[in-house]
């Protein structure tokens, strides 16, 4: 596994512990919006929910889920009790403490299983595990209250006390720098989930909302690269991208303008511009959200605007949507590509890979397809997306095959098919070897969705 794919397991695990329970975040957004002493309906006993929230429900919810992912219901379970010694073991609320807890007991209670499969008496089954996670679950919230706890704590403080000298020394907008071009290698929801929610959860406790919410979800500078190419682009390009822009910019699904980067990658210097423009101008006017904006669409993103706030909020979306579309504008004019000469790269670029991995060979039973699943980083984008689209082609060709999506590392292993973008290949394979592996990189106009529809015919 390359560094890059490494770096993309890492973050999304993270990002997966965050977005399943992102509607509690929205939930505990809009209690915080409406009734602390500043919301929009001030009430002080109602108001006195924030607080706990924050502390006990959310990061129980991470490490709940963090716990399954490695280690199934019962290392959920085992998981959100190492998490409550975390809680319980710090100060502040412990979101990157959960991150470690909840996988950290599923992961136990796993290989302690495993140990004792095989060696438990018959009819002591059930004791014997109950016990067993029990027992696991009140040393590791013990070794969570003494040592993570006070560890993550220290980690959480430092973390944040960097950002914050961004902050004080009115260097925030030079992250866009990083982390635009981490989103164009599908870290998008890495950076926001599993770093810029945490921290942003934090600093909206203490004064009711936080840029960092926007940093990463800011639609402006996408949707201002998408409108560039809807003037100065060539040939497909140009003529998806004015539905991309809907689906960027109202929808929210940032995935869309990926390839539209990477098919002139020196388009990252609009979307860095872009970014930082926006972060600046919503640190100038001292803009921010009550809770994560997800998706980042405009709607979401004046949902989740505090009173008062929303002048700063979509002066920052506007700002970095001009200054990205003018700069992918200039860059377009001087260094586009055209077309054809674009896809047939590309082609050549697919057939060349496939070859090189012994693809080229790779059949199948059109007969025996019963599933196929469109897969992404964190199954609820563009997976999503490209489900719908691809489910409506089939229809419209009179087939009856069953199409979903899901994260990339969570396919089920009775797919017949995997649809994903070409980044994402690699990872899609080795979730699940048997599948016939479809990398595409365009979700709105990918010619192969064609080819499969004929070989499904066929």
């Amino acid at each position: 596994m390359s560094v890059k794919q490494q770096v993309q397991s890492v973050g999304r695990s993270l990002s997966a512990m965050v977005m399943p329970n992102l509607g509690a975040f929205i939930a505990w957004g809009l209690i915080t919006a409406l009734f602390i002493p500043t919301g929009w309906l001030p009430n002080e006993k109602l108001g006195s929910m924030v607080g706990d929230m924050l502390k006990f429900l959310l990061p129980l919810l991470i490490g709940y889920t963090g716990g399954k992912m490695t280690g199934g219901a019962r290392g959920a379970v085992v998981g959100a009790i190492a998490t409550i010694g975390v809680i319980l073991g710090a100060s502040i609320p412990m979101f990157l403490g959960a991150m470690i807890a909840g996988p950290l007991g599923g992961f136990l209670i796993k290989k302690l299983d495993e140990v004792l499969d095989g060696h438990i008496p018959a009819g002591f089954e059930m004791l014997v595990n109950n016990f067993s996670a029990g027992i696991l679950g009140a040393i590791l919230a013990i070794f969570c209250f003494l040592g993570i706890g006070p560890i993550a704590e220290a980690c959480t403080n430092a973390l944040g006390a960097g950002v914050g000298a961004l902050v004080d020394h009115k260097l925030l907008p030079f992250a866009s720098i990083l982390v635009e071009p981490a989103k164009i290698l599908f870290l998008n929801n890495a950076i926001n989930h599993g770093v810029f929610t945490p921290l942003g959860a934090q600093q909206a406790q203490e004064v009711g909302k936080s840029i960092y919410y926007m940093i990463e979800s800011n639609p402006g500078p996408g949707v201002g690269l998408l409108l560039a190419y809807c003037l100065a682009g060539k040939g497909s390009a140009k003529s998806s991208a004015p539905g991309a822009v809907i689906i960027h910019f109202l929808g929210g699904i940032h995935e869309i303008y990926f390839p539209y980067v990477l098919m002139n990658p020196v388009l990252i210097l609009a979307m860095m511009g872009g970014g930082f423009t926006g972060v600046l101008t919503l640190s100038v006017l001292k803009g921010g959200l009550i809770a994560p904006a997800s998706p980042g669409s405009i709607f979401a993103e004046l949902m989740m605007t505090p009173k008062g706030g929303y002048f700063a909020n979509i002066a920052g979306i506007l700002a970095g949507g001009a200054v990205s579309f003018i700069l992918a504008l200039l860059l377009l004019k001087a260094f586009g590509k055209d077309d054809a000469d674009f896809e047939a790269a590309q082609a050549k670029t697919r057939s060349n890979k496939a070859e090189s991995k012994g693809l080229e060979t790779q059949t199948f039973n059109a007969a025996q397809v019963k599933k196929i699943v469109f897969a992404c980083d964190a199954g609820m984008g563009s997976s999503a997306m490209g489900a719908t689209k691809l489910r409506k082609k089939l229809k419209e060709a009179g087939l009856d095959i069953n199409v979903t999506h899901s994260p990339v590392s969570e396919t089920p292993k009775d797919a017949g098919i995997i649809i994903c973008h070409k980044e994402l290949a690699e990872r899609a394979r080795a979730a699940c070897p048997s599948a016939r592996i479809i990398a595409i990189t365009d979700f709105l106009n990918a010619p192969e969705y064609g080819q499969l529809i004929s070989d499904l015919k066929g």
